[in-house]
């Protein structure tokens, strides 16, 4: 039997694929959540997280699996991120932005609730980890419903964090990884100034090799569910000063 549990949404590539490369738990079981088939020889539980009537299919899977667990940890980290659409609220076209906010905001809550139900009898490490963004503070003309969203995980984070504390076992975090080298960061690259009109910074990171790889990414995230941290934080990977024994080789 598997001695660690993880899902992972978005595991087909970027941080997600990274994440599930780099589960640092011997003998893990890794679930990727995605739409297709991920590249990485990992488990596959399809589901279009844009699309509500996929959400009660992961809770499924989160109480299936847990049942009669007896390993060491259990992990679900959210790292489905949408790409599209980019551009004024008022440009783009509606169903797109609907789903955008419905994969963004409404599907880490909700899931991210259906796995604090599954897990709260269990004895195991628990681990709750939701990718933010710098985007949830700062003001991104043609990025309106991924910044919202992202400040929604956060302040979810920080409330469901609090809960754990007071009654709970599981690490809550919100962890915004800056600026990676993966398909996203292309998407910023290609659209038009006219709907992103930010562009050039994300240009000029490119050029200026200031995007980090998805594999030290992903370990430095990883790294996070080993250290004491106050439960429901929000941390910035730039920003955090890991200890010497905690960083990743």
């Amino acid at each position: 039997m598997a001695r660690s549990l993880v899902w992972i949404s978005g595991a087909s590539g970027g941080i997600g694929g990274a994440l599930a490369k780099t589960v640092p738990w011997d003998n893990a079981r890794v679930i990727g959540i995605n739409r297709e088939r991920p590249a990485a020889a990992i488990e596959h539980l399809r589901a279009d997280l844009a699309d509500p009537s996929t959400w009660p299919t992961v809770g499924a899977s989160f109480r299936r699996e847990v049942e009669g667990f007896h390993g060491e940890h259990v992990a679900f980290i959210h790292a489905a991120a949408p790409t599209d659409p980019i551009g004024f609220a008022g440009d783009v076209e509606s169903e797109a932005y609907l789903r955008n906010v419905l994969l963004n905001s409404a599907a880490p809550q909700v899931l991210g609730q259906l796995f604090l139900a599954a897990v709260r009898s269990l004895a195991a490490c628990c681990h709750l980890i939701m990718l933010t963004s710098g985007a949830a503070q700062s003001v991104y003309p043609g990025w309106s419903s991924y910044g919202a969203g992202k400040a929604a995980i956060d302040h979810w984070v920080r409330n469901v964090g609090a809960e754990q504390d007071q009654r709970g076992s599981v690490q809550v975090l919100s962890v915004a990884p800056g600026t990676v080298d993966t398909a996203f960061q292309q998407r910023l690259r290609d659209t038009p100034e006219a709907d992103f009109p930010r562009r050039q910074k994300f240009l000029d990171l490119y050029d200026q090799g200031n995007l980090s790889d998805p594999q030290d990414v992903a370990a430095q995230i990883w790294a996070l569910t080993s250290l004491d941290l106050e439960n429901g934080s929000v941390i910035d990977l730039r920003k955090l000063d890991l200890p010497q024994s905690e960083k990743p080789v």
